[in-house]
């Protein structure tokens, strides 16, 4: 008799989800070879398995604004595959973060009979947070990848896993910069500082000037520095070239990267980072860093209306105090940031400080994630 195929729906909507979508596929696939996945992935995903549907880079959308943008294609997007889900039933739909796309969508698949598993929980405990009771509606169980979030849902009667961060499985407790640097053929002596804009092509349009004009402070008062800024797509390294002919920053000492985000991070002594995941990596990297964001002024009045928390980025957040500087918006000037990252380079107890309590934080979050997150998804595939 021939064993029965079981059909597992997954979307994920940006880089950080394409990691995760991979990692929990294989080890899924592990357990139970005769598990398919279709849906919304990355280049990683694929990779692993799934079959893909509608490319990742559509749903990759930040801000009020820009989301209303693109509110019809992403809409179009969702319906389609709702459809699709309704039509061929799924035995289990993975939602992997993305919850602006995937709660609507885990709400209609969850009516229609369909278990749902949201894997990573909106940040319901820094802004939103009125978002549980929708959580609630459309999400089976949901998989935390932090530890202070599993009360939350407990005391909401969610069903909950907290599950750890594959990235503090992934990154070793102690990084060789040393090693990087020769590897990267970059002297040993060199001060080298890590500029990361972001993994989407809007956030690297509206931070890659601020970014150039900040370089070009820091070589004021350090012109041994250099610069290495990884990207992860074509389209985001073509928005970084044509910035720097536009602002006559040919001659600055950039070399842009095809990816190696990490690599960059290990060789840097300080890096300048958009709030997202890769502060996340950046922490358990243990390097020290300032966060910085900007979004269009109203989806930024808008956003911060609603937060709860005094800090956006997630290392100040998971060790619950200002542990990095974060500069936002009107804040984010060429200026601040390069006296921030030349004053935190300088100050040597600051950075073992740093790297002490980003170890602590990495501890914590090595849990084996990948396996845990499937055993808990695993009970519904019998």
């Amino acid at each position: 008799m021939q064993e029965k195929k079981w059909v597992v729906g997954i979307v994920a909507g940006e880089a950080s989800g394409d990691l995760l979508g991979s990692h929990l596929i294989t080890a899924l696939k592990q357990a139970r070879p005769n598990l398919e996945f279709v849906g919304i992935g990355g280049p990683k995903m694929k990779s692993a398995g799934m079959t893909v549907m509608f490319q990742m880079e559509k749903l990759a959308v930040n801000g009020y604004l820009e989301v209303l943008k693109h509110y019809r294609e992403i809409s179009g997007i969702r319906n389609k595959l709702r459809d699709y889900f309704l039509a061929n039933k799924p035995d289990l739909f993975i939602a992997i973060d993305a919850p602006d796309f995937n709660l609507d969508l885990e709400m209609v698949l969850k009516q229609s009979g369909i278990t749902t598993v949201h894997y990573v929980s909106p940040s319901i405990w820094a802004w939103r947070g009125e978002r549980i009771h929708k959580i609630k509606r459309a999400v089976s169980r949901m998989l935390c990848l932090f530890p202070h979030e599993e009360k939350l849902y407990k005391d909401a009667g969610v069903p909950v896993d907290f599950v750890g961060h594959p990235l503090a499985d992934i990154l070793p407790l102690v990084s060789k910069r040393a090693e990087m640097r020769e590897t990267m053929r970059i002297p040993q002596s060199a001060k080298v500082f890590a500029l990361l804009p972001g993994s989407r092509q809007s956030e690297v349009k509206s931070l890659i000037q601020t970014y150039i004009e900040t370089a070009k402070l820091i070589l004021e008062q350090l012109p041994e520095a250099r610069f290495l800024m990884p990207l992860v797509s074509r389209e985001t390294r073509g928005i970084v070239e044509q910035a720097l002919y536009d602002h006559e920053a040919q001659h600055l000492p950039f070399t842009l990267l095809f990816g190696h985000a990490q690599d960059a991070m290990i060789a840097a002594d300080m890096v300048l980072v958009a709030s997202g995941t890769a502060t996340l990596e950046c922490a358990l990297l243990k390097r020290p860093m300032v966060i910085t964001y900007k979004l269009s002024k109203l989806s930024y009045w808008l956003m911060k209306g609603k937060g709860y928390l005094p800090y956006v980025g997630l290392p100040n957040i998971l060790c619950g105090r200002f542990v990095v500087p974060e500069l936002l918006q009107q804040d984010a000037t060429p200026q601040n940031l390069a006296q921030a990252m030349l004053n935190l380079l300088d100050d040597k107890d600051a950075v073992a400080e740093l790297e002490s309590a980003f170890t602590d934080l990495h501890l914590t979050l090595r849990q084996d994630t990948a396996q845990k997150a499937a055993a808990s998804i695993l009970q519904y595939l019998q």
